[in-house]
C-alpha cells in the first residue's frame, strides 16, 4: 500500500530511518521496506491522478502552555475557568486522557519535545540551572544547562522536508545565544522573557525588532507574534511551535479579568484555582482563539494540524512557599501531586489535536503517550526522515489520531527526576495501568500504584503486590542502565537539621525566600 503525507516513519532499536524520502513504510516495530516492485510502480504513478490525490503535508501548530494542569480546562471537566476557544479545539478534533509530560518541570519536557528522547540520554533533568539542597540525604546531579547543539531537533527534521519553521515564547534550553532556537533549526524565532505585566518583558533571543506596546501584557504579545509569522507564510508549509509563558507563576493578569473571577469565586465558594490563576488561563484561551483565527482568515483549517498541551502538571504551591508572599495556585484533582512530582498531578497533562482531514473531531482517547511522541509524529505526519543517528524514544501517535481506539507499539513509558523540588528524587514507570515510582534518596523505598481503579494514587500497593513491584522496578533500573541516567549520590554533609534549605545553583547562596514580596497581581497593584 502506498503511503502519502500520513505515512508513517518507523525506527529501529537504534532510532535510525528505516528508509530514506523516496521510500514510504510502516511502523510495525520492526523494519519492513517496500519491495522494489512497489517502489516502481510509486515512480510510475508520480504523474498520475491518484498520485497527484495524495495530500500535501499540513501545516502544523504546537502550542505548549507552562504548567497548565490537567484538570485546568472546561473540556477536561473544570467548571470554574472559561476556555471556549480550546473546548471548541477540543471538539474540533481529539483529546487524550492519559497523556504524559515527559518531565515534571519544564526544560525536561521541552528537551524531549526538541529532540524526540527521553531527557535521562541528554540529562536536562530539571529545569535549568535547577535547585540545590546541600544538606538532604542524597547530592542530586547537576542538569545539563542546554539542549546540545548535535541534538536534531524536531524543527531541524521538518526542515528537511521543506518546512518553514518558527518559534514563539518561552524556550528554556539553555541561556546562551549560542543555545536559542535560531541554532537549533528555527528560521524565525521570538524568546521572549519576563513575566506578565506591561513594560516587564521583552524579546530577549530572536526578532528584537518586534517590541511589546506600553500597555500590552505578555500572552497578548505572544499572540501577537504568532499571528505575524502565520500571516507572513506563503506557499511552503510551516512548523510553528507556540510557547506562551503563562500560566507560570508569579501570577498577574489583566485587572477586569481577575476581577470577573474574584465575583466569581465568591459567589460560588470556590478556593482553587486562585482567581488570577483564572484569569490567565482564559488570557491562554484568547492566544488559542486568536492563532486558530489566523489559521481560518488563511482559509487553511483544513491544512493545519493544531496541537495544544502542556509541559508539566499545574503547580499548587511554590517550591519554597512563603504565606505572605505567595498564594496556592490550583488542584489537579482527581489526580494526586502537582509540578515538580511524580505523581500523576505532576506529569499528566492535556492534548489536544485537531486535523479535519486525519482527525474525527469530538472524540477522546486513553492512549497512553507522552512528550517525545512528537517529534516522530510529526515527522510522519510531514513524511520526513527522522534523524539517522540519533535514538528517537518516541512513537508515531497517527494509528490513534486516525483511530481513537487504536493501540501503540510500546511496552512503557519512563520518567527520572533525580532532583528535589517538590518532592524527592525519584524515577517512575508506567506499564499498563500499572505505575511504580522508585524513590532515589538513599531509603529504598518504591510506590505502586494501580491507575485504571485508583487515579488518585491513594493507595500503595507494593506490600500487597510484589512481585508486580519487583518487577516494574527490575524494568526501571534495567532502563535508566539503558539510557545512563544521571543518579544521586550519599551526602557526606548531611544534616537533617538543616536539609529543608534551598541553595541558588546560580550564585551558591542560601535561596532569598523570606525577603520576597508578593508580585503585583494586576496592572492597577
Amino acid at each position: 500500500m502506498l503511503q502519502g503525507a500520513f505515512g508513517e516513519t518507523a525506527t529501529g532499536a537504534n532510532g535510525r530511518a528505516a528508509a530514506r524520502s523516496h521510500c514510504r513504510y510502516h511502523h510495525t516495530g520492526k523494519f519492513r521496506l517496500m519491495k522494489p516492485a512497489l517502489a516502481l510502480l510509486a515512480a510510475l504513478l508520480l504523474g498520475s491522478p491518484l498520485a497527484a490525490a495524495q495530500p500535501a503535508p499540513p501545516n502544523i501548530v504546537l502550542i505548549m502552555a507552562d504548567d497548565l494542569g490537567w484538570a485546568d480546562l472546561g473540556c477536561s471537566g473544570n467548571d470554574f475557568v472559561e476556555t471556549p476557544a480550546i473546548d471548541r479545539l477540543a471538539r474540533s478534533g481529539l483529546r487524550f486522557t492519559d497523556f504524559y509530560a515527559a518531565g515534571a518541570v519544564c526544560s525536561p519536557t521541552r528537551c524531549a519535545v526538541q529532540s524526540g528522547q527521553n531527557q535521562a540520554r541528554i540529562g536536562i533533568t530539571a529545569h535549568i540551572p535547577g535547585h540545590w539542597r546541600p544538606f538532604e540525604r542524597v547530592q542530586t546531579p547537576l542538569t545539563a544547562m542546554a539542549l546540545p547543539l548535535d541534538t536534531v531537533t524536531i524543527a531541524e527534521t521538518l526542515k528537511s522536508a521543506g518546512y518553514r519553521t518558527g518559534y514563539i515564547g518561552k524556550w528554556h534550553l539553555g541561556n546562551g545565544p549560542e543555545h536559542q532556537p535560531a541554532h537549533q533549526g528555527y528560521d524565525y524565532s521570538a524568546v521572549v522573557g519576563g513575566p506578565f505585566l506591561p513594560g516587564r518583558f521583552r524579546v530577549v533571543h530572536g526578532d528584537r525588532s518586534v517590541t511589546p506596546g506600553p500597555e500590552q501584557f505578555r500572552t497578548d504579545f505572544e499572540a501577537q507574534l504568532a499571528e505575524g509569522f502565520i500571516d507572513r507564510q506563503q506557499d511552503t508549509p510551516y512548523f510553528l511551535m507556540v510557547s506562551p509563558y503563562a500560566v507560570h507563576i508569579p501570577l498577574a493578569s489583566r485587572w477586569e479579568l481577575v476581577e470577573k473571577y474574584r465575583r466569581k469565586a465568591a459567589a460560588t465558594g470556590s478556593k482553587l484555582p486562585h482567581p488570577v490563576y483564572a484569569a490567565m488561563i482564559e488570557e491562554l484561551d484568547g492566544l488559542v482563539d486568536r492563532v486558530v483565527a489566523a489559521i481560518e482568515r488563511r482559509d487553511e483549517t483544513d491544512r493545519t494540524m493544531i496541537i495544544f498541551t502542556s509541559d508539566n502538571g499545574g503547580l499548587f504551591r511554590r517550591y519554597d512557599y512563603q504565606p505572605d508572599a505567595d498564594d496556592d495556585v490550583t488542584s489537579n484533582a482527581p489526580l494526586r501531586g502537582e509540578k515538580g512530582q511524580l505523581y500523576e498531578g505532576g506529569i499528566r497533562v492535556p492534548l489536544i489535536v485537531s486535523y479535519p482531514p486525519l482527525v474525527p473531531p469530538g472524540t477522546t482517547t486513553d492512549a497512553v503517550a507522552i512528550s517525545y511522541d512528537f517529534h516522530p509524529t510529526l515527522a510522519a505526519v510531514a513524511a520526513a526522515d527522522l534523524p539517522e543517528n540519533q535514538t528517537i524514544d518516541g512513537v508515531s501517535l497517527l494509528p490513534v489520531l486516525r483511530t481513537p481506539d487504536a493501540s501503540l507499539p510500546r511496552q512503557a513509558i519512563h520518567f527520572h527526576f533525580p532532583h528535589y523540588h517538590h518532592h524527592r528524587p525519584a524515577s517512575a514507570i508506567r506499564e499498563g495501568d500499572w505505575k511504580l515510582i522508585d524513590y532515589l534518596d538513599n531509603t529504598g523505598e518504591a510506590e505502586l500504584f494501580n491507575l485504571r481503579t485508583d487515579i488518585g494514587e491513594t493507595k500503595n500497593l507494593a506490600a500487597e503486590k510484589p512481585g508486580r513491584a519487583a518487577d516494574l522496578k527490575r524494568k526501571l533500573t534495567a532502563w535508566r542502565r539503558e539510557v545512563v541516567a544521571r543518579l544521586p549520590v550519599v551526602n557526606p554533609v548531611h544534616d537533617p537539621a538543616r536539609a529543608a534549605e534551598w541553595y541558588s545553583l546560580r550564585d551558591g547562596k542560601p535561596v532569598p525566600s523570606g525577603s520576597r514580596r508578593r508580585f503585583p497581581p494586576t496592572e492597577r497593584d
